[in-house]
This record gives C-alpha cells, sequence and structure tokens, in this order.
C-alpha cells in the first residue's frame, strides 16, 4: 500500500509544468529565476552607496550579470555596496557556470541520485555528449573553475594587493571570477567611473593575468580536459582542434587589425609605446571576443575598428564555455563549408571528417537569428536616440549584447526603459543561444514525429 501511494504521489510530480519541459526550457527558467532573485536583491538600499536602485536599473544589471555579459547603465565600484558587489560576483558565477552544473554539482556532493531526466538536463548544460559522462563532466567543470579562478585571484593580488592593500584581495577575487566567466565587470571605477581596465594599459602584468583568464574560460571546459590528456593520448578530438585553431586565428587577426586601424590614433593607441601598441592590440583582440573590459578608449576607436570589433563580439566563444556569441564553432562550420562548395564538393569535409547536413543547417540558423536580434535591436536603438547614437555605435553596442560581451561605447549609458527591456532581451538570447532559445519557446511533444514529404527542386546562385 506504501509502495502504491509512493508511486502516485512520483506520477503527480512528474506531471508539472517541468516535467513536460525540454532540458533546453529548464535551463532558460533556471536563468530567469536567478535573474528575479538578483534584481531583488540589488534593488535593496543595502546594496547600493548612496539610496537604491530602480527596478529596471536592477533588471538590467542582474540580466547582464547573469548572462555574463558586462554592459551596465551604473558603475559597479560607485554605485554598489560590498553586499551589491557581492551580490553581482554570485550572479556573475552561477551566470557562468549556469544555475543546473552548480545544483547538479550540490545534489551529487550531498549523494543525492540522479535520475534519468536529471541526468539529460545535466548533459544539455555542461555539453555532455552521452549521458553517462554528464556528471564526470560536471565535476571536471566545477573542478577546472575552481582552479583557474584562485590561480587568477592570487596571480592577481601580487599586483592589486600592494596598490589597494587588504581590499586589494576582494578586488583580486572579483576580477579573477569576472575575467574566467568572461562577465566584464570590473572594480575599477574608483579611477574614474566605467573606466575598466584603461588605468593599467601600461601594467603588463595586470593584463596578462586578465588575458589568461578570459581565454581560459572561452575555450571550453571539454578542450582543456583535453588538453590535458594530450601527453597520454596522443590526439585531439575534432572539436578541440577547430576551436583551438579558429581562436588562435581570431585573436592574431583581431589583433593585428585593431593594432593596424589604431596604430597612429592618438585618442587610443597613439601615446603608447610600441610594446604597449602590441600588447593594448592583443589584450582588446582576446577581450573584444566575449569579455568587455579594455584598455582603450572605445568611444574614440575609428568606425572601421568599431566594425571588426563588432563582428568580433558576434562570434564570440567556444561552445560549452563561459562565453556567449553565435560561437567560433558555429563560424568555422559555415566558412568550411563554403570553400567546399567551392572546392566543388556537395557537403563540409573538416580536416578530412564529413560534417552532417543538421549540423550546418543548425550553424545558419544560428547565425542567421543572431543577425536579426544584433541588428535589428539595433536599428531600433539608433531610431529612438538618433540624436545621440551613431549607427555604428548602435551596431557595435548590439553586438555586444547579444554576444555577452559587454564592452561599450557609451549607447548603454543613453537608453530608455524600452531599448533597456529589449537589450535585456538579447542579452538572454545570447547567453542561452537562439535556437535554443527559439526551441523552448515553440518546441512541442510531438515535434520530433517526421512526417514523409516529396523532395523539392529550387534553383540557387
Amino acid at each position: 500500500m506504501l509502495k502504491r501511494k509512493k508511486e502516485k504521489f512520483n506520477l503527480r510530480k512528474q506531471k508539472g509544468w517541468l516535467a513536460g519541459s525540454s532540458a533546453t526550457q529548464t535551463i532558460c527558467v533556471s536563468f530567469l529565476l536567478v535573474i528575479a532573485a538578483g534584481t531583488l536583491l540589488l534593488s535593496l538600499p543595502i546594496a547600493s552607496k548612496q539610496g537604491r536602485l530602480g527596478l529596471v536599473d536592477a533588471l538590467f544589471t542582474a540580466t547582464s550579470a547573469t548572462c555574463v555579459t558586462g554592459l551596465v547603465v551604473r558603475d559597479t565600484w560607485t554605485q554598489f555596496t560590498f553586499f551589491g558587489q557581492a551580490v553581482l560576483l554570485l550572479l556573475i558565477q552561477v551566470g557562468g557556470l549556469g544555475l543546473v552544473t552548480l545544483t547538479s554539482f550540490f545534489a551529487l556532493a550531498a549523494r543525492r541520485r540522479m535520475g534519468f531526466r536529471d541526468l539529460r538536463l545535466l548533459g544539455e548544460s555542461v555539453s555532455a555528449e552521452g549521458l553517462s559522462k554528464a556528471t564526470e563532466v560536471l565535476k571536471i567543470v566545477i573542478r577546472l573553475a575552481a582552479t583557474f579562478e584562485a590561480m587568477g585571484a592570487v596571480l592577481l593580488m601580487f599586483a592589486l594587493v600592494p596598490q589597494f592593500g587588504p581590499e586589494g584581495i576582494w578586488v583580486s577575487i572579483f576580477t579573477a571570477i569576472s575575467a574566467f566567466c568572461n562577465a566584464g565587470f570590473d572594480l575599477f571605477g574608483r579611477f574614474g567611473a566605467y573606466s575598466s581596465v584603461v588605468p593599467y594599459v601600461n601594467n603588463y602584468y595586470v593584463q596578462a593575468v586578465i588575458m589568461f583568464m578570459i581565454m581560459a574560460g572561452g575555450l571550453g571546459f571539454m578542450v582543456w580536459v583535453e588538453l590535458g590528456e594530450y601527453r597520454k593520448r596522443r590526439r585531439l578530438s575534432l572539436q578541440a582542434r577547430v576551436v583551438l585553431e579558429f581562436s588562435l586565428i581570431l585573436w592574431v587577426l583581431g589583433a593585428l587589425l585593431i593594432g593596424l586601424m589604431e596604430w597612429n590614433n592618438p585618442a587610443t593607441m597613439g601615446g603608447l609605446s610600441v610594446p604597449g601598441k602590441i600588447m593594448a592590440s592583443l589584450f582588446q583582440s582576446v577581450s573584444t571576443r566575449t569579455a568587455g573590459m579594455n584598455t582603450i578608449d572605445l568611444e574614440a576607436c575609428g568606425p572601421v575598428t568599431k566594425l571588426w570589433m563588432s563582428i568580433l563580439q558576434f562570434i564570440g566563444a567556444a561552445p560549452g564555455s563561459t562565453g556567449g556569441g553565435v560561437k567560433v564553432t558555429t563560424i568555422a562550420v559555415v566558412i568550411l563549408t563554403i570553400r567546399s562548395v567551392a572546392q566543388g564538393r556537395d557537403d563540409c569535409v573538416i580536416h578530412e571528417h564529413h560534417i552532417e547536413s543538421k549540423t550546418i543547417y543548425r550553424a545558419l540558423t544560428i547565425i542567421m537569428l543572431g543577425a536579426v536580434a544584433a541588428l535589428g535591436s539595433a536599428v531600433v536603438v539608433y531610431y529612438n536616440s538618433a540624436e545621440a547614437v551613431t549607427v555604428i555605435d548602435a551596431i557595435f553596442e548590439s553586438c555586444s549584447a547579444f554576444g555577452t560581451v559587454g564592452l561599450s561605447v557609451g549607447v548603454t549609458g543613453q537608453l530608455n526603459t524600452g531599448a533597456k527591456l529589449l537589450y535585456m532581451l538579447v542579452m538572454f538570447m545570447g547567453r542561452v543561444g537562439p535556437v535554443s532559445l527559439a526551441i523552448s519557446l515553440t518546441a512541442k511533444p510531438d515535434d520530433n514525429k517526421r512526417k514523409v514529404m516529396p523532395v523539392g527542386h529550387i534553383n540557387v546562385g
């Protein structure tokens, strides 16, 4: 009798709306819940140094932190108390790793048994290839994140503790976690509101540590696992090879083009030494992909530089990382598909591997949806503040929001309430992924049932 009651209880429990939802839907809902909690905490008087943050601004800041973007309507150090900064850091950490990842970790730590649906959800969250690997990948993700963040914090303390005293410990921890999670938030507003890392443009050590943290978070956890096992296995998966090759290409090409275009600009790099210009170019190339920290005045950059940086922001980091954007592998698949077609092939070939057509379709869909989100929001922002914002600045800021980067040329501070709400949606889409968000909103239980249809022929090109 007791067993039957328990079975009936479990059956009723499974009939809840979350039980009928997909893993993608649950992940999206988890982010929304974190944003709601963050909004409440940031709007408390104890979170602000003076007065309290308005509801819309608190919602915008919580969304930006949870989506590890970094766009702000109030300078972090100037606006928030230690409590507010701690809330932001918690949102950044949860957003960077994902709420599902963290809750699953604590469930395993408490030795709670995970069911099939829990494992499926976890696998989707940590980008595991199979359910059997989900718990193993989870432990690796937490271990790597803790290791990198602790390492970055200690390295930064050597520079920041002598400068700020005991407070430098907190600044180092905040900066390390923000950089690893590719969040873009900082506590350097004491040197001037929204100054980011500009005060350290001549401090190559601080820049190098932050760059390493950004790159570590942006490459993806499983790539680091494969690198750690390379001496034993002597091989890398196709995914890891593509991520490493195209990330390196974008870092070098990005630094080269940014350096060439801003080399003699007196408002950005013109006054720096040759090593300083090279370092600033490399830092901006690495950060622009998804981290949102800057050592030069971005508002003073030329329009072509801003356009190039917008492209880098749109591309973003690697899958399974703490960064956003359409992802570097998505761009790689599309570029290499174009190359394959130009060579007369009927399919995409990467390193002598055939890429399935569904992967190519997904890549094209991600890019198209992302472009609509970024350019569509840019149009709305431009026509709502045309007197103060140029077209290229609107595109730059919108790509920053979609790529969850956080770099700003001053547009975010001028947004009205409607534009802020639009950017929140764009940031959320960029963090969970445009296709994942679309699936979570439109997918139905019967969507996977295929219908037999006649083949259609359309001429293109």
